[in-house]
């Protein structure tokens, strides 16, 4: 019997060396964990002078995940959104397999990061900006219970989260855990993804960038910043509208260039973000969509970098995800917009990758575009 729990101890050793969880489910597009090797390793991390010694800041964690049957050339570089950390996209809340799973499946090769300042990429006391955290009642109006709260008209149609949401639930709760405080200023934040990521694109690219909320801005600035290095973007509700802030009172100007805190690189060129005219196209509760006024500049070093963007059915972006598309179409960015209930994949909200369809999407949406585009 002792050689026996030696061998199912080994057996396990092995599995979870090369990737396989013990949670894992049976269900579904490849539910089973992904043969691979795993390694990290940092970038963009600058010195500064601290006593009588040096501090490092601004670097970025970069966990490499490669499969046992690399088939695909492009590796695709993920950037967790606001509060997350990479670990968000390994597995599910509830244990399940998660999109890293699925995309080493089909042959990728995964760089999964930490943002500067946030998780295993240190945040320096007195270097990097304020942080603020996410308490629980943001987290279940905005991403695993909204149908509980209503606030905005979709929110009743969210169904595919695991579990019931709310604090005190298993899942929620190994969610909730997860969550990072994140630097309080967005132009802060974007300035060292631009930085640490234009390191780890020189690094590794060329690399198709997948994006989710808070960290769409950075797949706009870094296939700004390093064209050449960037083939596609998948950028799952990225963050928006363009100008101004919605849903979530107080409605405020932000991203004076449109979708992004810090300048992009515009023709006619531009000097300032004054230089940008605009127009409201409409305006409702919460959320007023503003676009470029005729004739719109283009966003120059994007227009040859296809573009997907996904929004679920329930989530708040259901309701300006599409004046996002507009200002991209408009700034000559060739852009597919798949809304989820339009290929009948339904109930998602704003974390579509960790809920129970979120495979599906990965594999119906996703991988289908990126075999079409790419």
């Amino acid at each position: 019997m002792i050689i026996c729990i030696a061998i199912l101890v080994l057996v396990a050793t092995i599995g979870e060396q090369f990737g396989f969880s013990r949670g894992a489910t049976t269900s579904g597009p490849n539910t089973r964990a992904t043969p691979h090797t795993r390694s990290y390793f940092y970038v963009g991390g600058t010195y500064t002078p601290a006593q009588n010694s040096a501090v490092s800041f601004g670097q970025m964690y970069v966990e490499h995940l490669v499969p046992a049957n690399v088939t695909q050339l492009v590796p695709i570089v993920i950037i967790p959104g606001n509060g997350m950390t990479g670990t968000n996209f390994l597995n599910t809340p509830d244990g399940r397999q998660g999109w890293a799973d699925y995309f080493m499946s089909q042959g990728y090769q995964l760089y999964i990061v930490d943002q500067p300042s946030r998780g295993r990429s240190a945040w320096q006391q007195g270097i990097d900006g304020p942080q603020s955290p996410f308490d629980t009642l943001t987290v279940e109006q905005r991403f695993t219970a909204t149908q509980r709260f209503n606030l905005w008209p979709e929110a009743s149609l969210h169904t595919q989260w695991p579990g019931n949401g709310s604090m005190g639930d298993a899942t929620f709760d190994n969610f909730y855990t997860s969550i990072m405080p994140a630097l309080v200023s967005n132009t802060e934040a974007s300035q060292k993804i631009q930085h640490a990521g234009a390191a780890l694109l020189d690094k590794v690219g060329p690399v198709i960038l997948l994006t989710h909320s808070q960290s769409g801005q950075f797949g706009w600035i870094l296939a700004d910043t390093r064209p050449s290095m960037v083939k596609a973007i998948v950028a799952v509700e990225p963050m928006g509208p363009p100008f101004i802030n919605a849903i979530f009172p107080p409605i405020t100007a932000a991203r004076p260039f449109g979708l992004t805190e810090i300048p992009l690189a515009f023709s006619p060129p531009i000097k300032s973000a004054a230089d940008i005219q605009t127009i409201t196209i409409s305006s409702s509760t919460n959320f007023t969509c503003i676009q470029q006024a005729d004739p719109p500049r283009k966003l120059v070093n994007l227009i040859n970098i296809p573009v997907l963007v996904v929004t679920s059915e329930s989530g708040y972006h259901s309701v300006y995800d599409s004046c996002s598309v507009q200002f991209l179409k408009n700034a000559g960015v060739p852009v597919n917009h798949v809304s989820l209930p339009d290929v009948g994949i339904r109930g998602n909200g704003h974390m579509m990758f960790m809920e129970k369809n979120g495979v599906q999407i990965a594999d119906q949406v996703v991988q289908k575009w990126l075999m079409k585009t790419l």
